[in-house]
């Protein structure tokens, strides 16, 4: 098993509960964590340690629905909310199923991903797209769930004038659903310009740029206070770096929040106690809970516009898989890009149905991530 290698492989389905459905992918994003695991084999405490299909920001088409199935239809296009949780433990009783011990989430080793021709899920997690969102869109419900669960924990809103640091993918969607929230102000800060230069596309009133030096924190917070003209409310770390929660617990208001979005560094030093003596609270985030239908929402009714972070779009074949003069997936992954990239699943090639894996629930092609980790 190595990094930096992607396979086609073929997969068996496994029998269609009554309460599933079976959806014929159409389209499915390229995430960060997609990215991590293809390069470096581990993300966090989360190792692949045999070969693991990628992908978890998806949508398609409903081929079959089981037989206690009512709201769903063949034919119907759905986005898919990757993760399940077990239903019974204290958290999803509570109504915070997103802390589920027992989550199985597309693309987190060792559950497979949704880079598939068909992906067999619980119905009630497949949410029917309107008419007027198309299934790129509905694929960027994923990411854009973060962006939307962030702001609730943080009580975004038109009362909070909004920092966001890092203008990533998902600093993007945190800025649009901080603005879709009603923040009256809300600044983007980064040390690349050309993401900052998106950042400001998608609606940030000023973006600031940095350096990644720490001695050069105290003259920025001061930048980014003048810049938000006013006291900041709320911060979003979207990097999760030693240097932006410094940045954020030193800029947030006395009394204000700091939510911890990104997860760069697993440790970090902080001025914790300066900040817990002005009563900042600090926040975190773990993946999302309810959001989908607010997501289609806030896309059919045009409050946000996600096709800007489709930055690439591409064919998934033999072909472009083969890494000696790979041009295609394999420089995509590698990328570093301010949106990000979908793969148009109408050009995958179908291959022999073989048997079905580990864990299986998938059939026809799959892309695989293979490797090893320890």
């Amino acid at each position: 098993m190595e990094a930096n290698k992607l396979e086609i492989r073929p997969f068996h389905l496994p029998p269609l509960g009554p309460k599933d459905a079976k959806i014929r992918m159409k389209a499915v994003g390229i995430c960060g964590s997609d990215v991590h695991y293809f390069q470096h084999m581990r993300l966090a405490d989360f190792v692949v340690r045999e070969p693991m299909v990628i992908g978890h920001e998806c949508a398609g088409i409903v081929e079959e629905i089981g037989s206690e199935v009512k709201h769903l239809a063949v034919g119907d296009k759905v986005a898919l909310e990757p993760g399940v949780s077990c239903a019974h433990c204290a958290h999803c009783k509570e109504g915070h199923y997103n802390l589920c011990d027992e989550m199985k989430f597309f693309a987190t080793p060792p559950i497979h991903g949704s880079l598939a021709n068909f992906v067999v899920h619980p119905a009630d997690l497949c949410f029917k797209l309107p008419d007027n969102v198309s299934l790129e869109e509905g694929a960027m419900c994923e990411p854009l769930s973060v962006g939307v669960h962030a702001c609730r924990r943080a009580g975004a809103g038109p009362h909070t004038k909004v920092l966001v640091l890092g203008s990533g993918p998902i600093g993007l969607v945190t800025l649009m659903a901080a603005k879709a929230f009603g923040s009256p102000r809300v600044v983007v800060v980064d040390v690349d310009e050309n993401r900052l230069k998106m950042a400001k596309e998608l609606g940030a009133h000023a973006v600031v740029c940095v350096s990644t030096k720490a001695q050069d924190t105290e003259k920025e917070v001061n930048e980014i206070q003048q810049k938000m003209g006013a006291d900041i409310d709320v911060t979003f770390d979207c990097a999760g770096l030693e240097k932006t929660m410094t940045t954020a617990l030193k800029a947030t208001k006395s009394g204000g929040q700091v939510c911890l979005v990104g997860m760069g560094h697993i440790e970090m030093r902080v001025p914790l106690t300066a900040a817990a003596a002005r009563e900042v609270d600090i926040l975190g985030v773990c993946r999302y809970r309810n959001t989908y239908q607010l997501c289609i929402d806030l896309i059919s009714s045009g409050q946000i516009d996600v096709k800007p972070l489709i930055t690439h779009r591409m064919k998934l074949c033999h072909s472009c898989l083969k890494i000696k003069n790979c041009k295609g997936l394999i420089q995509l992954l590698k990328a570093v890009m301010p949106g990000g990239a979908l793969v148009d699943m109408d050009f995958v090639e179908e291959r022999t149905l073989g048997g079905r894996p580990k864990g299986g629930g998938y059939a026809g092609s799959k892309a695989v991530c293979k490797g090893g980790g320890g």
